[in-house]
């Protein structure tokens, strides 16, 4: 892959910032004769996982303590807020606040990597793991590996998805049951059940949230979703210029938002609210990643005893097809600070043994004798319960603090009820079957890296379109004027961003996906 110009500005502040930081040798030297070559610190998001947040000192939370003693490390992780998470990594990088590690996005040239890797501020890997990550080599897919590598050099250790597909539609099966019709398929057959959950007063009969993440579930019908792109007329373009069928997705949810079949202030709620809505059992339908459906369903269950809760195939449109995006290969990445004073090695491995069976056991059940036990034979006795603090708990160690793993499902917990036999069937079933792609570059455009106005987000559109896009579903303009949406998207760097996903997308060019 051919470098390319890194057009943030703060490249060359991280560059001062690297050289002035710069440890002397025999500092290092003298930490490693001291032994502290086993610790090292991390940042990593909160992904808004309530167990994390609400901690009052995630390092001294039993599990990160059990961690260090089966890995013989010291680790210091540094929580990055998941809504601030591109500025403060960014803020890091260029004030030389770098720890040994740091959690990356799908990729390793995000933005919020500030271009990191360009500039030497990460570390090549594949030596590294040639000799003290055998396991790591053995269970990540190549797919994954060919996404954290740049100019021909692994940066990276990533989290990786076995199904890209992970994000379905949920209803409530109780309230369908109520209203007599059948499991919908069609978008037509969704309006009718959504106009049925409003007779039976459903506060939301579809549930929202802002910028459309986490309710664009019927631009997948269309294939139209803001924030993909695709090959058409010989051009790659955004799916919303390939021809009407954007024009008809936003059609679609002007008709909800008139006649009141999703949450009249969807266009500004944020996760908390999406969420308790949902919890409080105001919603008859939604979007979710489906691993997450059965806890969800116990929380409703504990304000609306009855509701029962499925992952069903999502809305297909006038192709036939549907479903949500198809999430990357890789979910989280892991890179090592090139200024690293840690025992490179220590951390390799420390990440190694995450794959192992030793390390599956401990992030599906927790410690034994306290979150689980033994039998006689080896096998475990883990006891599901239905308490929020107990799956808050269970998502934190089985989702955040395991690091590398396939993060499709964790089938230690599904395989513990019949519930959750029946959710892996979902993803196998259902899911698996479903789903849009769009075509991906690695690194992204530059013309869309240098124009953050048009540049959208990995499920969320841009600023550009969602602005004016919220003007057609409120009815404050025609739908005629998305023309006039794609005119101020071309004018603010478009054209350009299209002249340059052309050019690479016909010389292969760091395209990851067609």
């Amino acid at each position: 892959m051919k470098k390319r110009t890194v057009l943030l500005g703060v490249m060359l502040v991280i560059l001062v910032a690297l050289m002035a930081g710069c440890k002397d040798s025999e500092s290092k030297a003298s930490n490693e004769s001291e032994g502290e070559g086993s610790g090292f610190s991390i940042a990593m998001r909160t992904l808004a996982t309530p167990y994390v947040e609400s901690h009052p000192d995630i390092n001294e939370d039993k599990y990160v303590t059990e961690l260090e003693k089966l890995t013989g490390t010291d680790i210091n992780i540094r929580l990055v807020p998941h809504n601030e998470y591109v500025e403060r990594m960014t803020l890091m990088l260029a004030s030389n606040d770098i720890p040994d590690v740091m959690q990356a996005g799908g990729g390793v040239l995000g933005p919020e990597l500030a271009g990191g890797v360009e500039a030497g501020a990460f570390m090549p890997l594949d030596d590294l793991l040639k000799e003290h990550g055998k396991h790591l080599l053995e269970a990540i897919p190549q797919e994954a590996w060919d996404r954290v590598t740049y100019d021909g050099k692994i940066y990276a250790i990533p989290e990786y998805l076995s199904n890209p597909s992970r994000r379905g539609t949920a209803i409530r099966m109780d309230l369908l049951e109520k209203t007599g019709l059948d499991v919908p398929k069609t978008t037509d057959e969704f309006l009718e059940v959504m106009r049925a959950f409003k007779e039976l007063g459903v506060k939301n009969p579809y549930q929202g949230r802002e910028d459309f993440k986490y309710s664009d579930t019927f631009f997948g019908a269309f294939d139209a979703f803001p924030y993909q792109w695709e090959l058409y007329n010989d051009q790659v373009v955004p799916k919303f210029m390939a021809g009407d069928k954007i024009k008809d997705a936003l059609e679609y949810y002007r008709t909800m938002y008139e006649e009141g079949l999703i949450h009249p202030e969807f266009l500004t709620i944020q996760q908390p609210e999406y969420r308790s809505n949902i919890i409080a059992g105001n919603t008859g339908m939604w979007s979710m990643n489906a691993e997450e459906v059965n806890a969800w369903e116990q929380e409703i269950q504990n304000n609306v005893p009855e509701a029962e809760v499925a992952i069903i195939p999502s809305p297909v449109g006038p192709d036939g097809k549907g479903g949500h995006y198809l999430y990357g290969q890789v979910t989280r990445s892991f890179l090592i600070s090139s200024e690293t004073e840690a025992n490179v090695e220590d951390i390799i491995k420390f990440f190694d043994w995450q794959v192992t069976e030793e390390a599956e056991r401990f992030f599906t059940y927790g410690i034994e004798g306290d979150t689980y036990t033994l039998n006689d034979d080896g096998f475990v006795n883990y006891e599901m319960k239905d308490d929020t603090n107990f799956l808050n708990e269970q998502h934190y160690r089985n989702r955040w603090l395991w690091m590398i793993r396939d993060a499709t499902y964790t089938k230690g917990i599904l395989e513990q009820t019949d519930e959750g036999q029946q959710l892996m069937s979902v993803f196998d079933d259902i899911l698996s079957n479903e789903g849009r792609d769009s075509i991906l570059y690695d690194p992204p455009l530059e013309a869309m890296e240098s124009n953050p106005d048009i540049r959208p987000g990995s499920d969320t559109p841009s600023d550009v379109w969602m602005t004016g896009a919220a003007k057609i579903i409120l009815g404050q303009e025609p739908l005629d004027y998305h023309d006039t949406i794609v005119e101020e998207w071309l004018n603010k760097g478009g054209s350009q961003a299209i002249e340059e996903a052309t050019k690479r997308y016909n010389e292969d060019d760091g395209v990851l996906s067609r």
